[in-house]
């Protein structure tokens, strides 16, 4: 299936480095979406380390999704997810031990969503609160649920969704990339259809936006690139608290004739280095 798709990263209103990182493979169809979070620039560090290293893990196997993999194979899954997985194992082991080797990246680790689709199934990873939403007939659903202690705090009834938006302890996480020496990542496989949109964002736009005018943004007629943008731009009208990244993706039906070219001079596919 061909993909469109955009993405925008930005430092935010508030703080003075990016400490988000992605990375992207249009020929695999692979995105991946990391937050760091450390002292001075460690959390930019583990971010990048996150992105590179599921992106290199990846591409080492994309001729044989089952060689030199991680830890074991999750049989219920399908070869595509079971790479991303090994890729957040590899990942979370190099994090963690550079967090430990050195004073200067101590306590380092990311969050992660990572995406591969394949025909018309989508594998999905994540750790920690970035998110995935799939956009289809005007209907936002997120597909990620946060490991994070006021969603855990909502799942057992002690909070309701509401104060959970308003606690304090919202940004604290229950799973990171280099947290510990072994990670549980979350995965899900999605059927994806022509004009079905994808979203990977970091919690820099969903602290600062409500789904309600993620979904506004998604429906309008413009093209991936912009629906990233203007997706940017309105967490920092509302205040740019964090940094915001966001990576959209749209399936397009099958191109033929004029309408394959058209597709090509109008830019359909882009990605910008990060």
């Amino acid at each position: 299936m061909e993909i469109a798709f955009g993405v925008r990263s930005d430092v935010g209103l508030v703080r003075t480095n990016n400490e988000d990182h992605f990375a992207v493979d249009p020929a695999l169809n692979l995105f991946i979406l990391c937050d760091g979070m450390g002292g001075q620039a460690a959390g930019e560090v583990a971010s990048r380390m996150g992105a590179e290293l599921i992106l290199e893990h990846f591409r080492q196997g994309s001729q044989n999704l089952r060689e030199g993999l991680e830890g074991p194979y999750r049989e219920e899954f399908s070869a595509q997810t079971n790479r991303l997985l090994s890729g957040i194992r590899l990942s979370n082991k190099a994090i963690y031990e550079a967090a430990n080797g050195s004073s200067a990246t101590s306590g380092m680790g990311a969050t992660v969503v990572a995406v591969q689709i394949s025909g018309n199934v989508m594998s999905i990873a994540h750790v920690g609160d970035s998110r995935v939403y799939l956009f289809r007939n005007d209907q936002l659903r997120q597909l990620t649920e946060d490991h994070s202690l006021v969603r855990e705090q909502v799942r057992q009834g002690l909070i309701s969704a509401e104060e959970a938006e308003r606690s304090e302890l919202a940004n604290v996480i229950l799973r990171a990339l280099g947290a510990e020496p072994n990670v549980i990542a979350d995965l899900d496989e999605v059927w994806v259809g022509a004009k079905d949109q994808i979203l990977l964002c970091s919690d820099g736009l969903t602290r600062m936006v409500p789904d309600a005018q993620i979904a506004k943004v998604l429906a309008a007629d413009q093209t991936p690139q912009e629906a990233a943008d203007r997706l940017v731009e309105l967490a920092n009208e509302n205040g740019g608290e964090d940094n915001t990244t966001v990576i959209v993706a749209r399936m397009l039906p099958p191109a033929t004739g004029w309408r394959r070219w058209l597709r090509f001079f109008k830019g359909g596919n882009r990605t910008w280095p990060n």
